[in-house]
């Protein structure tokens, strides 16, 4: 059966492309031998560089499911997911993620995300992307009100 999830998120990816949507990318969201989501890269017809296969696939199978957790699910992707995709689905928390093209593959044909890589694996003073903490004066701090509110959805 997990064949045909891999075979069904790889004909996405190339319809994805026949049809000119987006990057060779599809993604499909798996539940209890049902699929409940799928998505593919459709950054550059949508102007959104958050929008690549397995992100789309997590919002599709949220909303199809009522839930922000994938817990019970699997995902299954054309490639071996990015650094953004990566945090993402561990965010969802699904229980196995499967992939068919490597990232090094995925490298060779112009989507090489070492760089992201290396930048994350470094502190956030010694990236190339200036990135400082800004402290200011304020009366409304989100973390505090959080950390008080006792009717909080906690993730």
């Amino acid at each position: 059966m997990k064949e045909e999830f891999m075979k069904f998120a790889l004909q996405i990816a190339y319809e994805n492309i026949e049809n000119k949507n987006g990057g060779p990318f599809g993604a499909v969201v798996v539940q209890d031998n049902k699929v409940v989501g799928k998505g593919t890269n459709v950054v550059t017809t949508t102007n959104d560089p958050s929008a690549h296969a397995e992100i789309s696939a997590i919002r599709d199978a949220c909303k199809n499911l009522n839930d922000y957790q994938l817990t019970n699910c699997e995902i299954y992707t054309s490639c071996e997911p990015c650094p953004m995709c990566l945090g993402a689905i561990y965010w969802a928390r699904p229980k196995a993620v499967y992939y068919f093209n490597t990232r090094e593959e995925a490298a060779k044909i112009g989507f090489d995300d070492q760089y992201i890589y290396d930048q994350i694996a470094l502190n956030a003073e010694e990236r190339n992307l200036y990135m400082r903490q800004m402290n200011i004066n304020s009366n409304k701090l989100p973390f505090q009100l959080w950390e008080m509110t006792t009717d909080k959805v906690e993730y």
